[in-house]
């Protein structure tokens, strides 16, 4: 019998759920336990990942780490928060993100070099929800700015919330910003499904979507208790006044006391 568990907590255990589904698999940037010779190799591979908590939330603990080469010699960088610090060798950095960690067990995933706004990465929250017939239904899209000197793009991060049609507008045309957004939803709502064959119990997921410079989305993270705050940050409230809606139908409520996000101005 499987469990009846509504949250799930551990980031590899979500993204393992996930890359059984073939489809999904193809979304889903390489990512693994972290230690020293796992981020060594994807560094040399990919030449900037991001390490996260693999049990965190709202952006706290997340990492991104550089390889870079200057003057034929290879160097290495890490911002965490508004801290950056570069290193002449791997051992060096590697003592000192072990220090940032601290003793917690992480994760490394590839980076994605996300589109920007105004010079700001951005990424997209797909809020996808139980409806009355038990299926699942996307119920609301956002878009999330980074803070203009840290790496992730959480609202409780500082991060500034858009309509994603604002954010793409410079990247797309109509046309094709319509169908993009749609395919966004659909892979919220595939992501829901294939998670829920492991937990069934699930009643809602934020699925947080980058988008490259090719405009692929790549799933960066699956969330199972989200945060439906960025969603009040926008002016158009049919989206909040839906998900409040579906929720209470599935008996949960939420605390709308947002301070911390912004309002994006267009």
């Amino acid at each position: 019998m499987k469990k009846q568990i509504r949250h799930v907590s551990n980031k590899l255990t979500k993204t393992k759920v996930m890359a059984r589904s073939q489809e999904l698999r193809t979304y889903i940037p390489v990512t693994r336990k972290m230690d020293q010779s796992t981020l060594h190799e994807m560094l040399q591979k990919y030449n900037m990942v991001y390490i996260k908590p693999c049990c965190g939330s709202l952006g706290k603990g997340v990492i991104r780490i550089e390889k870079t080469v200057r003057k034929e010699r290879i160097h290495y960088s890490y911002q965490a928060g508004m801290h950056v610090r570069s290193f002449p060798d791997y051992d060096t950095a590697y003592r000192a993100i072990l220090k940032e960690t601290q003793g917690k067990s992480y994760l490394v995933q590839r980076g994605i070099r996300l589109l920007v706004y105004e010079g700001r990465p951005f990424d997209i929250r797909v809020m996808v929800q139980r409806n009355l017939k038990g299926g699942w239904d996307a119920t609301g899209v956002a878009g999330r700015l980074a803070h203009p000197r840290k790496v992730v793009t959480n609202g409780s991060q500082g991060g500034t919330i858009y309509p994603v049609e604002v954010l793409l507008n410079a990247y797309t045309s109509l046309e094709k910003r319509k169908a993009l957004i749609s395919a966004l939803k659909e892979m919220g709502v595939k992501s829901a499904k294939q998670l829920s064959t492991t937990f069934p119990a699930l009643q809602e997921i934020g699925v947080d979507i980058a988008l490259d410079r090719r405009l692929k989305p790549w799933i960066l993270e699956v969330n199972t208790s989200p945060d439906p705050c960025p969603f009040t940050k926008l002016k158009d409230k049919s989206m909040i006044k839906r998900i409040i809606k579906y929720a209470n139908a599935y008996g949960r409520t939420y605390n709308l006391k947002c301070m911390k996000s912004k309002q994006g101005v267009v």
